[in-house]
């Protein structure tokens, strides 16, 4: 496929073209790949949108920088032994950037938004389990679920999981808080303008003494790797993530940054289509697995910042079982297609979430390497509206055009059931979440619906794991890499941090 990548001089005057005023000594310029959705987290599906909305909301709960969960706005909670009450208990003395109290209120309001399927959010699914969210008193909460799930605080520290003003909600409506957000965090918002930049400057009221340490952070989307690496080596970015692997050496050269390769639960993977042929049959996804050699994929597109699959959910992922990595064995490949039936293999496609460079050098990759076992398949790398037409939005597996498809995926909630449920559990096929493989093993679905029916960790456990094996051994997905998460910042910049599931903490971020 053709690259995208700009020459070297090229770069430095794309990089050129962002210069702005000389920034102050407290003003944070952090530049990011991609351009931002929306500033409404509840209607955002990608973790960007939601890692830069940190600076102007905050949730009930939250997570520390390896993904523990911490209470944010909330003291504490209880739960009811049948796991459908849920009592939070909030902080006091806390007031959102419009100068209104945060408190039962503003919570009940917030979750009534998102549960009301009228306002139709993209993360409807995820809070949908609420059947009632009821004041108790003004720093009690009291949500009361239509069934058992056990991860439930974990999906309130899910950074889709703000709280709003209702002040704000009232003024601009349910669509208006997708550009005039208003939160308790530590920034307020100032201006987006979509594809240059979004700014955010310190609230004066913030909850937290002493904080922020700086007066504003511009957001700044940088699509092209050459252009974001540039603006790093001229100074005129503070921080940036990811950084295209290629670029790692030039940078981790430069005396006045600092390169930092994070551990990550991002992992990334092929789905294969199992409603039709010949992905239908196991023995040939197995074969695919065998065909792929993980640790050169990771050497070859991720520069060495990766590590092979060692199960269906990354370690750190909370009940995650380690099972791999699947071995490499081109003979074996070979062997299983000929049992299947296709002892020359066939054709296919195989397309990718992504067109970035690295996006394209994996598939590049995946390509060749299928080949070598008699298996050719026609690339394509999709723009953000064909994933939504051609995967996101079929409506029947059996005429679902996807075939191979190249895409990843970390748990923002830090728990096996969102890393599973929305990617393999049968009641997830697009539309309505993203088992892109069309998967469906009832013994699986059982493991997941009893593990949310549970708060006994050992059961949990045990379901989990029996889940995953399954799931592996049915091989709906080539297991790849999961990828180290790689960031450079200025020398001066402290506090500022990728966090396991790619996206940010910057609680104590300063500059000097």
């Amino acid at each position: 496929m053709k690259s995208t990548l700009a020459p070297a001089a090229a770069a430095f005057a794309l990089a050129a073209a962002f210069t702005g005023p000389a920034w102050a000594a407290k003003d944070v310029v952090a530049a990011v790949a991609s351009t931002f959705t929306t500033m409404d987290p509840y209607d955002a599906n990608d973790t960007l949108s939601q890692a830069v909305a940190k600076s102007f909301y905050q949730g009930l709960y939250g997570f520390d920088r390896a993904m523990k969960m911490v209470p944010v706005l909330a003291e504490g909670h209880e739960a009811s032994k049948d796991g459908l009450v849920y009592i939070v208990k909030l902080k006091h003395g806390i007031k959102f950037h419009d100068g209104t109290d945060f408190n039962a209120e503003a919570v009940k309001a917030t979750f009534d938004r998102v549960t009301n399927p009228e306002n139709k959010l993209k993360r409807y699914t995820l809070y949908k389990n609420i059947a009632k969210t009821e004041v108790v008193d003004p720093y009690t909460v009291r949500f009361t679920l239509a069934e058992p799930f056990s991860p439930f605080i974990n999906s309130l520290a899910h950074p889709s999981g703000v709280i709003m003003s209702p002040a704000a909600m009232q003024k601009f409506g349910s669509k208006g808080m997708a550009q005039n957000p208003v939160g308790t965090g530590p920034f307020k918002f100032v201006e987006w303008k979509q594809s240059d930049y979004l700014k955010v400057e310190k609230f004066a009221g913030y909850w937290r003494k002493g904080y922020p340490k700086v007066e504003t952070i511009t957001w700044r989307p940088v699509v092209d790797n050459n252009s974001r690496a540039a603006m790093m080596q001229t100074g005129e970015a503070h921080f940036t993530f990811p950084v295209p692997y290629e670029q790692a050496e030039i940078l981790k050269g430069k005396s006045t940054l600092e390169l930092v390769a994070a551990p990550s639960i991002v992992h990334r993977y092929l789905s294969m289509n199992t409603q039709q042929k010949p992905f239908d049959n196991p023995k040939v996804r197995q074969a695919i697995n065998y065909a792929i050699n993980k640790e050169a994929l990771a050497k070859v597109a991720f520069s060495g910042y990766a590590i092979p699959a060692e199960g269906v959910l990354p370690n750190g992922v909370e009940y995650a079982a380690k099972l791999g990595p699947w071995p490499y064995d081109p003979a074996k490949a070979r062997a299983l297609l000929k049992e299947a039936g296709y002892p020359n293999g066939f054709e296919s496609t195989l397309w990718s979430a992504y067109n970035h460079t690295t996006g394209q050098k994996v598939i590049q990759f995946l390509q060749q390497q299928l080949a070598q076992v008699g298996i050719k398949v026609q690339l394509q790398a999709l723009e953000a509206g064909q994933r939504v037409e051609k995967v996101e939005s079929a409506q029947d597996p059996a005429t679902a055009p996807v075939r191979m498809y190249y895409v990843g995926w970390s748990s923002s909630t830090g728990e096996a059931d969102w890393a599973m449920r929305p990617l393999l559990a049968s009641e997830s096929f697009p539309p309505k979440l993203f088992n892109t493989a069309y998967y469906k093993n009832e013994a699986v679905d059982d493991d997941i619906k009893k593990a949310l029916n549970t708060t006994s960790g050992t059961e949990k456990t045990k379901l989990y794991t029996d889940a995953q094996k399954r799931i592996w051994n049915d091989a709906p997905w080539a297991f790849l890499v999961t990828e180290k998460l790689l960031s450079a910042h200025a020398k001066g910049l402290s506090g500022f941090h990728v966090m396991p599931d790619a996206s940010f903490n910057f609680d104590d971020v300063d500059l000097k």
